[in-house]
């Protein structure tokens, strides 16, 4: 355990894992749930639950989970989970699963993108919303989500080649695409991320690239934050211009808020009943807050540094407050360094011993 001498918080390690990790979520309950992406392995598990002892169970059955790269063409991609990346308890008894469908970042298995609910109850599949070429076009690479305060409404960041905001009203199953290339969702040309004190490079050059990614909602729920891994600068918006303006397909842009500069950022969280933010700070091993009541000039400070924190990735919060990331080490993997084993070493963390 690391302690922060000045915030009095720390991380303690909850588990580790035999792969890459990204998305967390608790359900009301207490269950807990994680999901490892196809980027530099062909998972055998995509979707688990984390039980007590430490092991998984393929979520919400081996048969969703049955997805192998070199069975594409077997096996239907509507019906699988192709290359999960995140994963949202609601609180009112069902996990969603966000899957992107685009192993290793690259090429969109079609028909593959797509938000399925789960319900906890008896861990059965209730709705699968498959997103068509207008939602999620080739290059796409969907990857976070929030649910609006009445759950009516989901929300995705896409942090792919052309990154922007993905708008749903769940009850007439309709889906939106806006931001599309708007200065608030896309990369920031020029930005540098580094990690160990070094520029993140891949062997060919490229650095990282991600658009898009981070997403929070406001405890009130009347405004949605943003912002891009590839980028320093935190956007918001309110949810009622997006279910208003945006699903009716009118342009949103003029209606969306800077909000100062978080740095580089991957994962965003609101804790319930607070006005502050909590920012992964991947450069430096760390997890950042903010005040939001500050306003766009309020800056991020250090809330917990560790070594160990090696890209911290997804945040959650259980039922009784407590604050769970997961460390995604993408700075390790095969992307970065070509030596790396495909299958990386991950860990699950949980914030303790402070107060906002």
């Amino acid at each position: 355990m690391n302690r922060d001498d000045t915030s009095g918080w720390a991380i303690e390690q909850v588990a580790a894992f035999d792969h890459q990790v990204t998305g967390v979520s608790v359900s009301e309950d207490g269950r807990l749930f994680v999901n490892f992406p196809r980027w530099t392995e062909d998972s055998a598990v995509s979707v688990a639950e984390l039980r007590q002892d430490g092991s998984l169970r393929p979520y919400p059955d081996a048969g969703w989970n049955a997805w192998r790269n070199a069975r594409k063409d077997e096996l239907e991609p509507d019906r699988h989970w192709v290359c999960v990346q995140s994963i949202m308890a609601d609180g009112r008894g069902s996990l969603w699963v966000l899957d992107p469908a685009a192993p290793a970042q690259a090429h969109l298995v079609s028909g593959g993108a797509k938000l399925v609910q789960v319900a906890l109850a008896d861990d059965r599949v209730t709705r699968s919303i498959v997103f068509d070429e207008d939602a999620a076009p080739q290059g796409s690479y969907l990857n976070d989500v929030r649910f609006s305060k009445d759950g009516k409404y989901a929300f995705i960041t896409d942090s792919g080649v052309v990154g922007a905001l993905l708008v749903l009203d769940l009850d007439a199953g309709k889906t939106v695409r806006l931001l599309d290339g708007h200065p608030s969702t896309q990369m920031r040309k020029g930005l540098v991320v580094t990690a160990d004190g070094r520029e993140l490079r891949r062997p060919d050059g490229r650095g990282v690239e991600f658009s898009a990614d981070g997403i929070a909602l406001s405890d009130d729920g009347q405004w949605l934050y943003w912002q891009a891994i590839k980028g320093d600068t935190l956007y918001r918006i309110a949810t009622s211009v997006l279910t208003g303006k945006g699903l009716r397909g009118e342009d949103v842009g003029d209606e969306v808020e800077e909000y100062g500069r978080n740095g580089v950022s991957d994962g965003l969280l609101i804790p319930r009943g607070s006005n502050k933010m909590l920012l992964s700070a991947v450069e430096d091993d760390a997890v950042k807050v903010r005040d939001l009541d500050a306003g766009p000039s309020g800056a991020p400070r250090i809330l917990v540094q560790d070594p160990r924190l090696r890209w911290p990735d997804t945040f959650t919060q259980g039922p009784d407050g407590t604050v769970y990331l997961t460390a995604s080490h993408i700075q390790d993997s095969a992307f970065f360094k070509p030596d790396a084993p495909p299958a990386l070493p991950t860990q699950l963390w949980k914030l303790v011993g402070g107060s906002f």
